[in-house]
C-alpha cells in the first residue's frame, strides 16, 4: 500500500483507540476531580469488565450479539457494585486521605488481579464480536465492529456529559467538586456522592473493557496498559478537567494509532511518557486544569 492508505488505516485505528481511552480516562479523571483521590486500581476495573464480559457472553453460546449485549449491561453493573462496596468499606473509613487511598487502591489492584487469576486463570480468552461485517475500502478491509466501538463510545461520552451538566445529580456532583464543605452545609450527602462517583468511574472503565474485549482477548493482566495511558491522559489534560481529559485522550489515541501502524506501540508509549514529562516541567497542573477550592 502507498502512504495514503496507510494513513487512513492509522487514522481509523487511532480513532477507535482514542474513544476507548477517552471512556477509561474519563472515569479516572472524574474520581480525582470530585473526590481528590488517585485510583490506582482503575485499570483493574477495566480488566474486570472485560473478564466479566467473557463470562456473561459465555452464558449465551451461539448468539454472540445477545451474549455481548448481556455483557454490556451486566458487567458495568457488577463492577460498579464492587467499586461502591470498596468505597464504603475501605476509602470512606480512611476519610479519603490522599496518601492512604493511594496505598489502599494499590491493595485493591493486587486483590482484584489475584482473585481473577485464581478463578479465571492465566490464559487469555476471546469474546466473539456481536457483528462480523467488514467495511471494504479500495485498498483494504476494515472491521465494522471497530466502527461500532467508536459510535458506542461517542454515545456514552455524550451521555456522561449530559448526566454531569444537565441533570440534578450532575449538579450535586459538581457542587461537591467545587467545595465539599459548602455542599455538606447545604445538606448534600457528600459520602453518598463520593460512593456514586467512584462507582461511576469504575463503570466507565468496565464499559471500555467490554467494548475492547472482542478486539483484545480478556486477560488478568490487561488492565496495566489502560491504567498507564489513563494516567498519561489525565496528567496532560489536567487533573480533574473532564474536557481536558477527553481532548488529551484523542491526541494520545490518534498519535498511538498512527505511530503503532508505522513504527511500534512501544515507541508511542515512550513519546507519550516524554510528553507527560514536558507537561509536568512547564505546566504541572495540566494543559486544561481548572482551579478548585
Amino acid at each position: 500500500m502507498s502512504l495514503g492508505p496507510h494513513l487512513l488505516l492509522a487514522f481509523l485505528e487511532g480513532t477507535a483507540a482514542a474513544f476507548v481511552l477517552a471512556l477509561t480516562a474519563l472515569g479516572l479523571s472524574l474520581v480525582f476531580g470530585v473526590m481528590r483521590i488517585v485510583n490506582v486500581a482503575h485499570g483493574e476495573f477495566f480488566m474486570l469488565g472485560a473478564v466479566l464480559a467473557y463470562g456473561f457472553s459465555s452464558l449465551v453460546p451461539g448468539i454472540p450479539a445477545l451474549g455481548f449485549l448481556l455483557a454490556l449491561v451486566l458487567s458495568p453493573l457488577v463492577v460498579g457494585a464492587i467499586a461502591w462496596s470498596a468505597d464504603r468499606l475501605v476509602l470512606a473509613r480512611l476519610n479519603y486521605n490522599p496518601e492512604a487511598t493511594i496505598v489502599a487502591t494499590i491493595g485493591m489492584l493486587y486483590i482484584i488481579q489475584q482473585l481473577v487469576l485464581t478463578f479465571y486463570g492465566p490464559d487469555a480468552h476471546p469474546v466473539e464480536p456481536p457483528i462480523s461485517f467488514r467495511i471494504q475500502f479500495p485498498w483494504f478491509g476494515y472491521s465494522g465492529y471497530k466502527l461500532v466501538v467508536v459510535a458506542a463510545s461517542a454515545a456514552l461520552l455524550l451521555l456522561t456529559w449530559f448526566l454531569l451538566m444537565r441533570t440534578r445529580i450532575g449538579l450535586v456532583m459538581r457542587a461537591t467538586q467545587f467545595d465539599r464543605e459548602t455542599a455538606q452545609n447545604f445538606g448534600i450527602p457528600v459520602a453518598r456522592v463520593y460512593s456514586m462517583i467512584f462507582a461511576l468511574g469504575a463503570m466507565l472503565a468496565a464499559v471500555a473493557g467490554v467494548l475492547i474485549v472482542p478486539i483484545q482477548q480478556a486477560h488478568y493482566l490487561m488492565g496495566l496498559d489502560p491504567l498507564l495511558l489513563s494516567f498519561i491522559t489525565v496528567i496532560i489534560g489536567g487533573l480533574g478537567s473532564l474536557r481536558g481529559t477527553v481532548i488529551a485522550a484523542f491526541v494520545i489515541g490518534l498519535s498511538d494509532g498512527m505511530i503503532s501502524v508505522f513504527f511500534s506501540g512501544t515507541l508511542s508509549k515512550i513519546i507519550a511518557t516524554l510528553l507527560v514529562a514536558l507537561v509536568l516541567v512547564f505546566r504541572p497542573e495540566g494543559l486544561f486544569a481548572r482551579s478548585a477550592r
